[in-house]
């Protein structure tokens, strides 16, 4: 997956931007306010945080050792880094699932007004 890629399958959920409240090179998406991927576009190799349940994050770092770690600078129970850009080791498809999931993630924490006024958009 290439940056461009990273940032435009983000971009395509429902209600998501990219923010840069870290710095410039930061791109941090979000839903509603709650960030659910992060990364350094410009990064090699590259990476991007991903929100995570917990017990499917141990089990995702065990089958893609070295490829998928605990997030960087963040909750490790809660977050995953993914290296995105080595198709040979994690295809792009469970990569973009990965996305998905950490997006449905967030998207069930929020109050139950906001899930129902992203289900009308």
């Amino acid at each position: 997956m290439t940056p461009q890629e990273l940032r435009t399958f983000c971009l395509s959920f429902n209600a998501a931007v990219e923010d840069f409240p870290f710095n410039p090179e930061t791109s941090v998406f979000k839903v509603l306010g709650k960030m659910f991927a992060l990364s350094h576009l410009d990064g090699r190799p590259l990476t991007v945080n991903l929100k995570c349940d917990p017990e499917d994050a141990l089990r995702l770092r065990g089958e893609h050792e070295g490829v998928i770690v605990p997030g960087w600078h963040m909750n490790k129970r809660h977050w995953n880094t993914v290296t995105v850009d080595r198709p040979e080791e994690l295809p792009d498809r469970v990569v973009r699932e990965l996305i998905e999931d950490s997006y449905d993630l967030v998207v069930a924490g929020l109050p139950k007004a906001e899930r129902l006024r992203l289900d009308r958009s």
